[in-house]
């Protein structure tokens, strides 16, 4: 792939953010938890709404941080050959390693003091950041921190073995094997690290294996130009599968008996039990065939080029690093508001969203006015 802007993968990309931005408001009131707020809200959803907010986007979340990693690994091979090994691996540390490190040792730190003094907790800047669990949390730039090591250490190696030419374009058989590759691996590495544990830089260990293989499966199709058209038979099928399954997922979870998310959570975040098997083998299933459904949809209808979706493109990224102190702050300015999670939820996602992208629109019109987006996140 050569430099050149493909709309269709920045309006996707603007459209994952987006989702991440309003599932973290969103989570910040449910009594299951996901986002920081819910430490410290003063009001939560009832169970019904939440188990139907959970059928509804729930799927969905099983696979957007792994569609992250699969566009991050198609634009990572060209950006390495056109910059080579010190000039990637410094960028590399520049757009993601600063604002990671930003975020963890500044940034986070004051939100989640700021927040817990909201809610008549005590406490210094500085207990936040040594006593609160995980140690050294960056907020949602965990994502950042983790690309910044699969890129260093994909750059080294491609440079001590460069790439085969010849490779086989992938097809069914190998996504077949890499969904069932992820449903494996996350079983195994969440009988350590259960899904939502937490671990020194908040690295979510959890969700490593989904991350690794749709980086390389990323990594696999840029050689093939899978960012420019996803072939038509596999996106047929990845649609289908994506389709059924999100589908399917809220059906199985009322079959099987759930209807309290919190209390009935649990043995499907990890161990030896079936429903920790069964949501790794979902999980499997989704990230590979959604992560390739949500590329060509966009590739066949989020292809707008115009002032408006590049404005949004260019912004994407600096609004996934703003985000945490903007929801945490706004929940907060809402928190006298004599008003029940329903409401309070929603209005703190939809401002929360415009709000990101126009401060991160603004940044990037004052630093980069002429520059286009670059797909390294």
């Amino acid at each position: 792939m050569n430099g050149s802007r493909l709309p269709q993968v920045d309006n996707v990309k603007t459209a994952l953010v987006a989702w991440v931005i309003g599932a973290h408001a969103l989570l910040g009131y449910t009594a299951v938890g996901g986002w920081p707020y819910d430490e410290i809200n003063e009001v939560s959803f009832a169970p019904g709404v939440e188990l139907v907010l959970a059928a509804l986007i729930g799927p969905s979340g099983l696979f957007v941080i792994g569609g992250f990693f699969f566009l991050a690994g198609l634009f990572t091979p060209g950006s390495l050959r056109r910059k080579g090994l010190r000039r990637f691996s410094v960028d590399r540390l520049y757009r993601l390693g600063l604002p990671w490190a930003a975020s963890a040792f500044v940034v986070w730190p004051l939100t989640m003091w700021l927040a817990y003094r909201a809610a008549g907790h005590d406490g210094s800047i500085w207990w936040v950041m040594t006593h609160r669990t995980p140690l050294f949390d960056a907020g949602s730039l965990w994502f950042a921190f983790v690309l910044l090591i699969f890129s260093v250490v994909y750059a080294v190696w491609r440079t001590v073995s460069p790439p085969d030419e010849d490779a086989v374009e992938p097809g069914m058989g190998l996504l077949v094997v890499l969904a069932l590759g992820i449903a494996v691996t996350s079983f195994l590495v969440r009988l350590w690290f259960p899904a939502k544990s937490g671990q020194v830089f908040d690295l979510h260990l959890w969700q490593w294996p989904q991350c690794v293989f749709m980086f390389v499966l990323g990594l696999i199709c840029a050689r093939h130009g899978w960012a420019a058209e996803v072939p038509e038979r596999i996106r047929r099928r990845a649609t289908t599968v994506a389709v059924i399954t999100i589908c399917a997922v809220p059906i199985l979870g009322i079959a099987v008996g759930i209807t309290d998310l919190a209390a009935d959570l649990g043995p499907f975040l990890g161990g030896w039990t079936w429903q920790a098997a069964a949501t790794a083998l979902v999980e499997g299933i989704l990230v590979v065939s959604g992560s390739l459904w949500l590329l060509g949809l966009a590739q066949r209808h989020l292809t707008q080029d115009g002032k408006f979706a590049e404005g949004c493109a260019r912004a994407a990224f600096p609004a996934f690093v703003i985000q945490g102190p903007v929801l945490i702050l706004l929940a907060l300015a809402m928190r006298p508001i004599a008003a029940p999670a329903e409401v309070k939820a929603p209005l703190v996602a939809a401002v929360s969203l415009v709000g990101s992208f126009w401060l991160a629109w603004r940044l990037v019109s004052r630093s980069e006015p002429a520059r286009a987006p670059r797909h390294a996140q």
